[in-house]
């Protein structure tokens, strides 16, 4: 059995400013503050001895090399993401950054979500990627039009209740 994946679909490299700033301020972050320190927790931890045996040694290495993972995928991702700004000539149709109001045509529940990049979803917030089926297929629809997406759940119907923009 080979351990061979297809590569993933490419995520559309587009983002929101507020987006972009969180990024480059975790990129910052991760750089200037966070790997300096494990750094040297690191140095202090092999200069204990044994690093085979040294628990903290291990922990500190495997820290270093997450936090240099993110850095370098942050680092190569950033200047390929195109800032999206402002909102479209037709605020009634949604397109990227827009927060919608949605009603579950089968169960009646409201729904709020606000679509953003690939880099920058939030579940909690209800931030989705407009790479996800739910927006795809609400891309370009306005106030009361009703369309179908398969989710995992199944096929749902919605109705777009509302379209908002944020003010610049």
């Amino acid at each position: 059995m080979s351990r061979w994946r297809a590569p993933s679909p490419s995520s559309t490299a587009i983002i929101t400013r507020e987006g972009f700033e969180r990024l480059k301020a975790e990129l910052d972050h991760l750089w200037h503050t966070l790997r300096p320190e494990v750094v040297k927790a690191l140095a202090a931890a092999a200069a204990e001895g044994d690093r085979s045996e040294n628990a903290e040694y291990i922990y500190r290495k495997k820290q270093l090399g997450e936090i240099d993972r993110r850095a370098r995928y942050l680092s190569k991702r950033i200047p390929d993401l195109k800032v999206a700004e402002g909102a479209p000539s037709d605020r009634r149709l949604v397109f990227f950054g827009a927060r919608i109001e949605l009603e579950n045509a089968d169960s009646g529940e409201i729904l709020h979500y606000r679509i953003v990049g690939p880099d920058e979803t939030d579940a909690k917030l209800g931030w989705i990627s407009i790479d996800s089926p739910l927006a795809r297929a609400a891309l370009k629809k306005r106030a009361d039009d009703e369309f179908n997406v398969e989710l995992p759940s199944g096929r749902t119907t919605f109705v777009i209740i509302d379209v908002i923009y944020a003010d610049p």
